[in-house]
């Protein structure tokens, strides 16, 4: 009798998705974590809540202390608001790619035949997707307490371009934190250290030449200090050039450095 041996056919190895299709994974997990929301309202409201108190509180308590006039402070401090908030909306991104990881959503992503870069960049693009509303909020209820822009529609998108390039800069480190930091508590903590110095210790809320002397040399050259003056400039009026260019090798500088580091953190941790 002759045996007959068949041979399996050979299964090719799976191909890496082209750039369209990369980008079409990016979108479909950018629009998962937006969904999200509807299933947990919460992360809307830190986004919503937040903005609310700190724009009150610090117009309706502190404006007349420090400008004499809470109309008059509203004008500056709104800005500088803008700025901070944008930096602390950056912990979303850290503590939402901490609670994936370790709930195994990236194991269980990476199974799929999509790119690899997909979830990490979902995840960035809805975050900042989400940065838009906060603006948004922000301006609207500013301009509801008398709030104005001197410098049209031009000047609004303007301003929300530059704080998106710079939340996607801060982004690369909000990553770092969030796949290197153990648990959603270490990275809140973390975050929260790193950002509320940076912030307070600018001239998001108060004029520079206020601060001591030594504090005023840093104030200088404090990236948000550029941001908070190059929105002023684009939405209230006035100089613009200097601050926004400064911001944009801030950020620049920021991805340069964080960027390579989160990426292979990433890798390592999933």
């Amino acid at each position: 009798m002759t045996t007959i041996t068949r041979t399996a056919p050979a299964v090719a190895a799976p191909s890496r998705p082209g750039v369209g299709a990369a980008l079409g994974h990016t979108m479909t997990l950018a629009w998962r974590s937006l969904v999200q929301i509807k299933h947990n309202p919460m992360e809307l409201i830190d986004l919503s809540v937040q903005p609310i108190m700190f724009l009150l509180l610090f117009t309706y308590v502190f404006g007349g202390a420090i400008s004499g006039s809470t109309g008059e402070y509203l004008q500056f401090a709104l800005p500088g608001i803008v700025a901070q908030n944008m930096l602390f909306a950056s912990m979303t991104t850290a503590v939402g790619l901490s609670t994936d990881i370790d709930k195994g959503v990236f194991d269980r992503l990476r199974s799929l035949p999509i790119a690899r870069f997909a979830p990490l960049a979902g995840r960035i693009v809805a975050d900042t997707l989400k940065q838009v509303w906060a603006f948004a909020l922000f301006l609207g209820l500013g301009l509801a307490l008398g709030f104005r822009v001197h410098t049209g529609i031009s000047g609004v998108l303007g301003a929300l371009t530059l704080l998106l390039t710079f939340a996607l800069a801060m982004s690369w480190l909000a990553v770092l934190v969030g796949v290197t930091a153990a648990g959603q508590e270490k990275v809140q903590i973390l975050m929260f250290s790193l950002m509320m110095p940076i912030t307070f210790t600018s001239n998001a809320f108060v004029a520079t030449e206020t601060m001591p002397s030594w504090l005023q040399k840093w104030a200088e050259v404090n990236p948000v200090s550029h941001v908070a003056d190059a929105v002023r400039g684009l939405l209230g009026g006035g100089p613009v050039a200097s601050d926004a260019t400064i911001c944009l090798l801030w950020a620049a500088g920021i991805a340069i450095v964080f960027g390579p580091l989160a990426v292979r953190a990433f890798r390592t941790r999933t």
